[in-house]
């Protein structure tokens, strides 16, 4: 048997659909005994899983370093792609199929020891093994008025660029649909060939750096290894790899005492190997995947729309090669439905008016059929009218798809990602790569499963669910943004270190992350969430010896809002947090006796730092329902309040925080706004820091919102008769401060506000009394100003200088 008769090697484009018919062609021509893939040879084990109904594509193999999960590479695999098809013929027919590229033990080393280009790290799915730029370099200029180092780096890159631009064409992607995807019949494995090996020996390809050669020399010998040992086995080989690598494949080999000299002392690490789901859109070029595609969905329907009848696994359905016209009009009524299910008007015509534009597009621009240019030109004007955003739509759902494969419990992998897979179905909660929104009611068994799992899932850092805010008043929703990516397949590898349940492996890490004080009690808070009882005594007790320990107010400040909303979590959840409660008691204790100390003579911005930690305990005390705790709490802060020493906004916002809680009535608040207010500033030398001490002070006692301005005349006349009597130069030291305050308001409250000022007469006026302006121009230049405050003026427009 000669070599020709032995051997056929098919170069091809990863991710093509009309490669993948090609080699169904080839395959089914040439009837190979064993097939050569390219691919890591330690996924060899995983062939025979091809042929299970389960393992459904996009899915990828997933190579991990089990020391190190972190540490792993991916080759991804679609329904259109050609390595794939060659699996499922060799699954139907009992040939035996085999990976024969670098090993993924050597480049994970490799990798890790930067000895390989990252372009080349994910070697298999490579258009050809780098990362192709789709035309993106290629120029309509003649090659060779280019500088030899851009020749050498376009052939590397996308050889496509070149030999589109032989033939004709300025987009090697229109190029390759012409005469690949849209193929018909006919074998062009031998062309492609001899292109390749015209391209590779070329005087530029000796220009490139050493790490691609040395990459690829270790590649090609590599594969070289395997081919011969199964040639001097005497099988009929079919070679499936990159069409770059097709011609150092073929012809006279190097000896293989060569090849063995490059591949000598090459590194190695452990790897395990198994199948993971995979999406279209991790697939895209836009992803950032070196060998993606801009198209797959389109891809997917090329291949599934003409292939519909081809053999399945078991062999059966009728051979049809050609791509009919039909792929257009199913494609363009799949777009259709894209288009109304986002309530966009879309008839049957529409359909009928953009295939019939598409079909004349493909005659006028001399194209065998209508490639994915036509019919996205016919999308956008008919079924679009014309509009781009409806377009993006098409694009994002249609052309390029959220598809995401599906693997078979019978696949290797670490027990906690089958753990969780278990408990994803027993929750009814589905791996998908659509995004969806998810409203969880916490009384409900199932619906409180899926909270405890995907909180404990964000322990582990597979952020699987992300929470979002639900607008409602009780504790019992949750909301969730859910939606499942393929990188999180090696985040459960890695979180799989922690242990082989998702609730071992969550309390593990949450115990192990235990630090300061703020970090534990958030650490109680999520235990509470994930329903983690295990965690919580060591938490608890380590809560206890940073609380006693911890001297610092602020530590104790950021700590308390977490253990009451844990405690009310308790409650929803039906934990006993018994224990919980004493701690958050003993903490409130030494918060409000260790307030005043670091209450006094704080500059703006400590200040303000302690508001918000102020307003943070405030906001949570109602959860604890203990009128107890609440009169510590409210004591402690009009001690505070009663002191001299205390900074404008912290005094401010102290008399506001009381008021709302009842312990100061209307005319005490409204006495204490008049005291920090009474004194003028004057023109003595700080009279501008103390006009600022008081836009601090009223900052932090309008902070939170306008009730209290729009129902007291009294307090607003106040305000009002204060900004009246600034200077000119204080007036604008304050006027930031006023307006980040006023702007913080509703729209309709300043409004509301600017109303009520106009009907002031003073800074006394009564509810009711009738106005008495006096003078209209003064009249008219205040209520200007009051505009200008509330952010409904300009100085420009206002006409008032001060």
């Amino acid at each position: 048997m000669t070599t020709s008769e032995q051997l056929r090697v098919l170069g091809i484009r990863h991710h093509g659909p009309g490669s993948a018919r090609a080699v169904q062609r080839a395959l089914r021509a040439f009837e190979p005994e064993v097939v050569l893939i390219e691919g890591p040879p330690e996924a060899d084990a995983l062939v025979d899983l091809v042929g299970d109904h389960e393992l459904v594509p996009p899915v990828a193999l997933l190579a991990y370093a089990p020391d190190a999960p972190g540490k792993a590479s991916f080759w991804p695999f679609a329904s259109f792609s050609p390595e794939w098809q060659a699996l499922r013929w060799a699954a139907a027919r009992g040939v035996r199929a085999r990976f024969f590229d670098l090993p993924a033990a050597t480049m994970l080393a490799l990798r890790e020891q930067a000895l390989l280009p990252r372009a080349s790290a994910d070697p298999g799915p490579g258009l050809f093994d780098e990362e192709p730029q789709a035309g993106e370099e290629a120029s309509a200029d003649d090659p060779e008025d280019a500088p030899a180092e851009d020749i050498a780096s376009e052939v590397r890159d996308d050889p496509l660029a070149l030999l589109a631009r032989a033939a004709g064409y300025d987009d090697p992607e229109r190029w390759w649909d012409d005469v690949m995807e849209l193929r018909a019949e006919g074998d062009p494995f031998d062309a492609i060939n001899d292109a390749m090996a015209e391209l590779r020996a070329g005087e530029q390809m000796r220009r490139r750096s050493a790490a691609d050669e040395l990459t690829e020399q270790r590649r090609e010998a590599h594969m070289r290894k395997v081919l011969r040992a199964e040639l001097r086995a005497g099988h009929r080989v079919a070679v499936v790899c990159g069409a770059w690598h097709a011609p150092a494949l073929t012809g006279k080999l190097p000896t293989a005492a060569a090849d063995n000299a490059v591949l000598r002392g090459m590194p190695k690490r452990k790897v395990k190997m198994t199948w993971v789901p995979w999406t279209h859109s991790r697939l895209a070029m836009a992803s950032g995947y070196g060998a993606g595609v801009d198209s797959p969905g389109w891809y997917h329907h090329l291949f599934e729309a003409a292939a519909a009848d081809l053999p399945g696994p078991d062999g059966s359905g009728e051979d049809i090669d050609a791509v009919e016209p039909p792929v257009v009009a199913r494609w363009l009524t799949d777009v259709a439905r894209v288009l109304r299910h986002h309530d966009l008007p879309v008839s049957a015509a529409h359909v009928v008016e953009a295939v019939r534009l598409a079909d004349a597009l493909a005659a006028l621009r001399g194209r065998p059929l209508a490639g994915l240019a036509e019919v996205t030109d016919a999308t956008l004007a008919v079924l679009c009218d014309g509009s781009r955003i409806a377009l993006d739509l098409v694009t994002r759902e249609a052309v390029v798809g959220e598809r995401l494969g599906t693997v078979p419990d019978s696949a290797p992998g670490v027990p906690l990602d089958a753990d969780l897979r278990a408990t994803a179905r027993s929750v009814r909660l589905a791996f998908s790569a659509e995004p969806k929104e998810l409203t969880l009611d916490l009384r409900r068994p199932t619906d409180l499963s899926r909270s405890r799992l995907l909180h404990r899932l964000l322990l582990l850092g597979v952020d699987w669910g992300d929470p979002r805010a639900v607008s409602t008043e009780g504790t019992f929703k949750e909301g969730w943004d859910i939606e499942w990516r393929p990188e999180l397949s090696v985040r459960v590898i890695e979180a799989a270190l922690w242990g082989t349940t998702v609730l071992e492996a969550a309390t593990a890490k949450l115990l192990d992350a235990t630090g300061s004080l703020g970090e534990v009690t958030s650490g109680v808070e999520a235990a509470l969430r994930s329903d983690l009882p295990d965690a919580l005594p060591g938490l608890l007790r380590a809560l206890d010896a940073r609380a006693a320990s911890d001297t610092d107010v602020a530590h104790l400040l950021d700590a308390f809002p977490a253990l009451v909303r844990a405690q009310r979590y308790g409650d929803v959840r039906g934990t006993d947090t018994g224990r919980l409660a004493e701690v958050t008691e003993a903490l409130l204790a030494r918060i409000c006796a260790g307030l005043p100390p670091v209450s006094g003579g704080l500059g703006p911005e400590a200040a303000r730092a302690l508001v918000d930690r102020i307003d943070a305990v405030q906001a949570v005390l109602p959860l604890l329902d203990d009128p107890a705790a609440e009169d510590l709490w409210s004591s402690s802060l009009q001690a505070l309040a009663d002191r001299a020493d205390v900074q404008g906004l912290l005094g401010g916002r102290l008399v506001r925080l009381l008021t709302d809680a009842g312990r100061f009535d209307a005319p005490e608040s409204a006495g204490r706004l008049a005291r920090a207010l009474s004194a003028g500033p004057g023109r003595q030398a700080d009279a501008g820091s103390a006009a600022a001490d008081q836009a601090h002070w009223v900052e932090g006692f309008l902070a939170g919102g306008a009730l209290l301005l729009i129902h007291d005349d009294r307090v607003l006349g106040l305000v009002d008769e204060w900004v009246r009597g600034l200077h000119d130069d204080d007036f604008l030291v304050v006027l930031p401060l006023l307006r980040r305050t006023f702007g913080a308001f509703e729209p309709a409250e300043r409004r509301n506000l600017a109303t009520r000022t106009r009907r002031l007469t003073g800074a006394t006026s009564q509810p009711g009394a009738p106005p008495e302006l006096g003078d209209a121009e003064r009249a008219g230049a205040a209520l200007a100003m009051v505009d200008l405050i509330l952010g409904l003026a300009t100085t420009e427009t206002s006409g008032v200088t001060g």
